[in-house]
C-alpha cells in the first residue's frame, strides 16, 4: 500500500507554501490536504468549539508511477480543526505522516507556542503519527520555496525510515537563503515579543486595537538554540514533546502533598 501523507497549514489551502510542500512529497505517496479557507496565523491549537465548521472538496488528481494522488479540501475552521476533521471524517485511513506548512515565515523559538503550523504537528503527534512542521524565512505571498526541496526530502526520508519517539514531533525552520550551511538539531530558543498596540478609531464608532511588534530573543548568541541556527544560515530542527510537565520542579512542590 502506498504511503498516505496528510498536510495542513495556517496560511490557507491556496497558499504557495502548502502547494509547494504537497508537490515535494507526492514522490513518497498519496497526499491528502485539508487546510483553512484563508489565513489563520497565530491560531495555535485553538478549535472552533462555538461555531460550525464547513468543508469543501477543491480538487482530486490521480497518481502515477512517479507521483501519488492529490486530494485537497478547504475548511472554514482553524488548522487544528482541519487536522481533527481529516482524521475523524475525511481521511480514508490513518496517514503515515502528518505535515504542517510550508509556513510563510519562521516559527522558531517560543513562537512555536502561537503557531497554527505547529498545532498540526502536535495534533498528529497526539494521534501517534510521525509529524513535522515546516516553516520558511520567506514570508512573501508569491515566495519561491523550491530551494527547500532537498532539506524537506532529507528530513522526511529520515522520519519515514526511522520514525520519531512517541510523544515527539519536529519543528523545522529553514532560512530564506538559497545557500544553507546544513542541518542543526536544536533546543527551543527563549524570548518574548515586544508588542505594540496601536489604538485606532473605528468608522462605526468606538476604538479598536491593532497588534504589531517584534521578537526579542533572550540569548541570541546561544548556538544551541533554533534562533541562532536559523539566523546563521542553518536548517533548525527542534524536537518538540507533548509532555509539558516540569519534572525538575516536582520535588520542590512535594511539600504541598503534606
Amino acid at each position: 500500500m502506498d504511503k498516505l501523507i496528510f498536510i495542513s497549514n495556517d496560511d490557507g489551502f491556496d497558499a504557495k507554501g502548502i502547494k509547494a510542500l504537497a508537490e515535494m512529497v507526492r514522490k513518497y505517496g498519496d497526499v491528502f490536504v485539508v487546510a483553512p479557507t484563508g489565513g489563520r496565523s497565530g491560531a495555535s491549537m485553538s478549535i472552533s468549539s462555538q461555531t460550525p465548521v464547513k468543508n469543501k472538496l477543491i480538487k482530486q488528481e490521480d497518481g502515477s508511477e512517479e507521483r501519488g494522488s492529490l486530494t485537497v479540501w478547504s475548511c472554514t475552521g482553524t488548522p487544528d480543526d482541519c487536522t481533527k476533521m481529516a482524521f475523524e471524517v475525511l481521511l480514508p485511513r490513518t496517514p503515515d505522516l502528518v505535515l504542517g506548512g510550508i509556513n510563510h515565515g519562521d516559527n522558531s523559538a517560543v513562537n512555536a507556542h502561537y503557531s497554527g503550523t505547529m498545532s498540526i504537528a502536535l495534533e498528529g503527534c497526539i494521534k501517534n503519527v510521525p509529524s513535522i512542521a515546516f516553516s520558511s524565512g520567506r514570508m512573501e505571498a508569491d515566495a519561491d520555496f523550491s530551494y527547500m526541496t532537498p532539506w524537506v526530502e532529507k528530513i522526511i526520508e529520515n522520519t519515514l525510515d526511522n520514525g520519531l519517539p512517541k510523544g515527539v514531533c519536529l519543528n523545522v525552520n529553514i532560512p530564506k537563503d538559497e545557500e544553507l550551511k546544513g542541518i542543526r538539531i536544536c533546543k527551543m530558543g527563549t524570548g518574548d515579543w515586544r508588542e505594540e498596540w496601536t489604538e485606532r478609531e473605528h468608522p462605526h464608532g468606538g476604538k479598536y486595537y491593532w497588534i504589531a511588534g517584534y521578537y526579542q530573543p533572550e540569548n541570541p548568541d546561544d548556538k544551541d538554540t533554533d534562533t541562532w541556527a536559523f539566523r546563521n544560515g542553518y536548517v533548525a530542527v527542534t524536537p518538540i514533546q507533548l509532555d509539558l510537565t516540569a519534572y525538575s520542579a516536582m520535588q520542590q512542590l512535594k511539600s504541598l502533598e503534606q
